[in-house]
C-alpha cells in the first residue's frame, strides 16, 4: 500500500492511518521486518505514503500501542521481539 504515484491505491472509507498501520503490521507479521529491525520514520512514511506528519505519528503511537514497535530517543522506532 503506497500512495498512487507509487501504483498502490488507498481503500475507499479505510482511514489512510488504518491502511498504513495494517500494512507495516504485516511487514512485521510476515517477518518482511524482524525484530531489531528500523520501522520507517514519520518523514519516511510521509515519502513513501503520500501522508501528512500528523498521519505518520498516528501509525507509530498505534504501532507503540499494539506492542509492535518501540522507540529509541535519537535513535528511531524499532520492531519489538514479540513476546518481550
Amino acid at each position: 500500500m503506497a500512495n498512487e504515484d507509487q501504483g498502490w491505491e488507498w481503500q475507499p472509507g479505510i482511514p489512510r492511518w488504518v491502511q498504513v498501520y495494517e500494512e507495516i503490521k504485516r511487514q512485521i507479521e510476515t517477518g518482511e521486518l524482524l525484530p531489531d529491525d528500523q520501522v520507517p520514520s514519520v518523514l519516511q512514511l510521509q515519502a513513501i505514503y503520500g501522508i501528512a506528519t500528523a498521519t505518520g505519528q498516528k501509525v507509530h503511537r498505534a504501532l507503540r500501542a499494539d506492542g509492535l514497535i518501540f522507540t529509541s530517543p535519537g535513535m528511531g522506532s524499532f520492531v519489538k521481539a514479540q513476546g518481550k
